[in-house]
Order: C-alpha cells, then structure tokens, then sequence
C-alpha cells in the first residue's frame, strides 16, 4: 500500500492528496521507501526509479500475428497505477483497466487486496488491436519498461503478494508466447537474476475503484507517481519510440 511523503510525517489529510481518493482510506508505504525519501530521494534524476530504469531486451521469438480485431491481454506489474498509465501511452492499446485477479475472493476491494490476503494481484487488463501493438511487443514493454521481473512479490517500494509480476493468459496461443519469451529472455541473461515472473491461469477480473483509474494521468505530481512511474513512461518513449503515443487512452475520459 502507498503512502505520500506528507503522510509519513503527519496523520493530518495532505494537502497534495487526490481529491477523488477518500480521505479515510488507510495508506502506508514499505519502509524501503521510507529510507529512500530520507537519504535524498528527490535528488534522484527524473528518469531514475526505484523500481529499476528501463532496459533494452530482445523482442520475443514467438509472437502472434499481426491481424486486425481486438484481443485481451491481463498482465500483473506491481502497483496498477504505472503498469496502467505505461500502456495507456502504447499506439494500438484500446484500454486499460486498472483491477483485481487471481484471487479466490468474490468483488475484491482495495482494501480486502491491500491485505495481501485475498490471493489478488494488483493487475491491468488492456484491450488492443493486434494490428497496431502485438501480444509479444505488449510483454517486451512489460518486461522491459513496466516491471522487474526479478523480485520476488514486490517491485519498487510496494511489498506483498498482490504487487507480484504475473501474466494471466486469455487463450493458449497467448500463454505459448509468454512461457517461450520467458524462457528467451533467462537464455540471454538480460537480468541481473531469475526471472520469477509467474504464467497463471485466467481468473475474473475485477476492475478496481474508479479513483484508481487514469491515477497517473489525473495525479502526475503525486509523489509516488514522480518518482515510481514517470520514470517508465519516459522509458517507453525512449526504447520505444515506433510504439509510444503522447496523448494516452483514458478510461474515465
């Protein structure tokens, strides 16, 4: 759960707080965060996170066709806030819905979520055309700008299972994809680690609060936004630039 840097030191509503986020709702940020706001964080560069910066990765061997039509794709990133607003810039995305899946729980809230109790994931199911942005160039932008698919069930400061890197296949073929890019990319030892990334299988998708929605759009001098998720878009348009569109695809708008 996040927590602003107003909040760390007063319990009193911030003056920076969205003001379609309830004031009651209870947040606080991992202590990783904690210590990096207090050894200087706002000295970092803007195009550093502490979720890692952006790296260049080989796109996918497999990869489906590039037809014209609608499909699904449902990826788990970490906090939904970036991995949403990151693939609201990608040319070819229809939408993206910030949500709740793969979990055993029924109508899944925030909190029940934030608990790390429910199974959830904090997720983004994106709607594209496959014409325009391919599943494969979809999962080199997760893996390569969105998500550290080394950490193990947390990215960044936000820590528990529901801040996993997952994909949530909707049909085989996309499940195909991902298993052998997965496997690609631990061949050529892009990373540092492992990739821990989990392929699990479809669950109902639950779409979070609307105050969740478009949050880095609504909120870009939201604290954790700044420092956590700017950054990744600014990744996207440098690597990817043939894929990247200024305006972003809004749900709410």
């Amino acid at each position: 759960m996040r927590k602003s840097i107003a909040q760390i030191f007063t319990t009193s509503r911030p003056a920076h707080r969205p003001a379609h986020r309830p004031a009651h709702r209870p947040a606080r940020r991992a202590v990783l965060a904690l210590i990096a706001v207090l050894a200087g964080a706002a000295m970092l560069p803007m195009n550093a996170s502490f979720a890692g910066e952006g790296i260049a990765i080989p796109a996918p061997s497999l990869d489906e066709a590039a037809t014209a039509g609608t499909q699904t794709a449902i990826l788990a990133g970490g906090c939904f806030w970036g991995v949403q607003g990151v693939f609201q810039h990608v040319d070819g995305v229809i939408s993206a819905t910030s949500g709740y899946t793969g979990g055993a729980a029924a109508n899944p809230s925030y909190d029940m979520v934030s608990g790390g109790d429910t199974g959830h994931a904090e997720a983004v199911k994106i709607v594209y055309d496959p014409s325009k942005v391919t599943y494969g160039r979809l999962l080199q932008i997760f893996f390569s700008v969105v998500a550290d698919p080394t950490t193990l069930n947390y990215q960044g400061p936000d820590h528990g299972t529901q801040y996993r890197t997952a994909i949530f296949p909707t049909n085989a073929a996309q499940a195909k994809i991902a298993k052998a890019y997965i496997a690609d990319l631990d061949a050529a030892k892009v990373y540092g680690g492992a990739i821990v990334t989990t392929i699990e299988p479809q669950a109902k998708f639950y779409k979070a609060e609307d105050y969740h929605q478009d949050f880095l759009t609504l909120n870009p001098k939201y604290p954790y936004i700044v420092v956590n998720d700017l950054p990744k878009v600014a990744d996207l348009k440098a690597l990817f630039p043939q894929s990247y569109r200024a305006k972003p695809v809004l749900l709410m708008n």
